[in-house]
């Protein structure tokens, strides 16, 4: 609501993006960032729009009663929706997935954000992330299964130490009675997983659910023939990797040549 004020005021003004961001000491992808949502303003940005764009006062008003949250809003509602899950399955093909993360790999895959972030930003960033890792520890314990691509255990996230750090994390998650994580090989000649990354959660009462996780958000899919098709595609997805014993076998090996 924040963001859709400030827009308004600033189209009133006949201000572009670029131009309010030259007042305030943003770049226009900035400004553009702050009026769609995905970022809290910072700095003196309140006051100088208010005051440029002639709001009078109604920007700061705003402004105080501004909550924020490190994580946008369709991430947020799906962490509340994971926090509950009895079962999560994750399929990952950039990045070791979230819940798996350490705090230094999640630092380093933050950072890699374009536009960048403030040094704040990536702080409440991965402490939401870590946050949300309470669920390995939740009672009644959730079934849990990671298939990752193989290039996940390779690709030098934060450099060589704390992608070893990263690995050693996952082999001690994995031993958990209620993880199984599988890798899916580089040379596999066929792969039901092609369209991209997805998380499929059971909810306590038994329905299920899917997150799709893209560029420029996320989005939930919970109605058929979709759901159906996804939860059939990651049960190929689990058939087609190596087994949980052979993957562990190739984690431990990556991270001993480290």
């Amino acid at each position: 609501m924040f963001g859709s004020l400030l827009r308004f005021f600033r189209e009133r003004a006949g201000m572009t993006q670029e131009g309010l961001g030259g007042h305030a000491g943003y770049s226009k992808s900035q400004v553009a960032m702050v009026e769609r949502g995905e970022r809290p303003p910072k700095g003196r940005l309140v006051e100088i729009a208010d005051e440029t764009l002639s709001a009078q006062g109604a920007l700061l008003a705003a402004a105080r009663k501004l909550r924020t949250s490190a994580l946008p809003a369709w991430t947020a509602t799906y962490a509340e929706i994971e926090a509950d899950a009895t079962a999560l399955h994750t399929y990952a093909n950039h990045v070791v997935p979230g819940l798996l993360q350490t705090e230094a790999y999640a630092q380093a895959a933050i950072s890699c954000n374009y536009p960048p972030l403030e040094d704040e930003e990536i702080a409440e960033k991965v402490a939401a992330r870590l946050a949300r890792q309470q669920l390995l520890q939740r009672r009644p314990t959730p079934a849990l299964s990671f298939v990752l691509e193989q290039i996940t255990l390779t690709r030098p996230i934060g450099g060589c130490s704390v992608l070893k750090e990263q690995l050693q994390h996952v082999l001690e998650v994995g031993r958990r009675r209620n993880v199984e994580i599988q890798v899916m090989p580089s040379n596999r000649e066929t792969h039901s997983g092609l369209n991209g990354p997805m998380i499929l959660l059971e909810t306590q009462d038994r329905s299920q659910l899917a997150y799709v996780d893209g560029q420029s958000g996320g989005y939930f899919i919970n109605e058929q023939p979709s759901l159906g098709d996804l939860f059939g595609r990651y049960g190929t997805l689990r058939a087609q990797a190596l087994t949980p014993e052979a993957s562990t076998e190739l984690i431990e090996q990556v991270t001993r040549e480290l």
